[in-house]
């Protein structure tokens, strides 16, 4: 039976998420889902470099040419494959290795990706913050959970699952936030779902990353991130709202009403 334990710390980290040994599935924001991907493959790929390079050096120098060659060694004849030494051993070694190694990282790289196509498990609960975003010449709406819409500029507050359905009232764009990782398409007459979390409080530009006329460059906005308890009241002066939670379960209630 397979220990990670007992593995190197770089092999036991993605094998440990693609197991469901970390003590549960993925967590956190997409930007940590990312900043961990680039730091294993940085990881792995120093390590797996620095042994190749140090290996052939190592070979290079050993084997170099002395000058004192007396024609008695036995060098291998045009069409004859070396024997080597150890019956192949180190080369069934150097496989093995890499094998375990890709595995890894594809069930690692599987998983993270994975999560981030579907998201957290809050995302399936009335935790999440639900906002509709409709992308057109040249502008990006916002719609809440009470019905009602800010123009370029999405408030949120921090730490909180932020789901979005992504459409479009004109032509093609592409809603994104590089700082928060987030992007989707914004087709007209589709919905594109994705979500985010924002952890720090601050203003992070939107952009459009879908080349949609000649205001493109200008389609722009922002996403202002604020404490919990400034959003909630940001929500109820600016939006004259209550609790955005209270919100959806009214939207929930009246969709079973009406659906008998």
């Amino acid at each position: 039976m397979l220990q990670i334990s007992n593995l190197p710390d770089v092999l036991a980290v993605p094998l440990a998420h693609a197991t469901g040994d970390s003590g549960g599935f993925w967590a956190g924001s997409r930007v940590e889902v990312f900043e961990e991907i680039f730091l294993v493959f940085l990881v792995l790929g120093t390590l797996v470099g620095t042994v190749v390079i140090t290996y052939m050096l190592y070979n290079a120098y050993t084997y170099r040419a002395s000058g004192s060659d007396d024609g008695t060694v036995e060098r291998p004849q045009l069409g004859e494959l070396p024997t080597g030494e150890g019956g192949g051993k180190k080369l069934f070694l150097s496989f093995g290795i890499s094998a375990v190694i890709v595995v890894a990282l594809v069930a690692y790289a599987y998983t993270a990706l994975l999560y981030v196509e579907q998201g957290p498990a809050e995302i399936e609960t009335d935790d999440n913050l639900d906002v509709e975003v409709v992308g057109g010449q040249f502008y990006w709406q916002f719609t809440y959970p009470n019905g009602e819409t800010t123009m370029d500029e999405l408030v949120i507050p921090a730490d909180q699952v932020i789901s979005l359905e992504v459409t479009a009232a004109d032509v093609w764009h592409t809603f994104g936030v590089s700082e928060l990782r987030v992007k989707a398409d914004a087709i007209p007459g589709q919905t594109d779902e994705t979500w985010f979390v924002a952890e720090e409080p601050g203003e992070y530009r939107i952009e459009c990353f879908e080349l949609c006329g000649v205001g493109h460059s200008g389609m722009d906005g922002e996403v202002v991130v604020l404490e919990p308890d400034e959003f909630d009241e940001w929500y109820e002066e600016e939006l004259g709202g209550d609790d955005p939670d209270d919100d959806d379960d009214e939207a929930d209630s009246l969709s079973e009403v009406a659906h008998g």
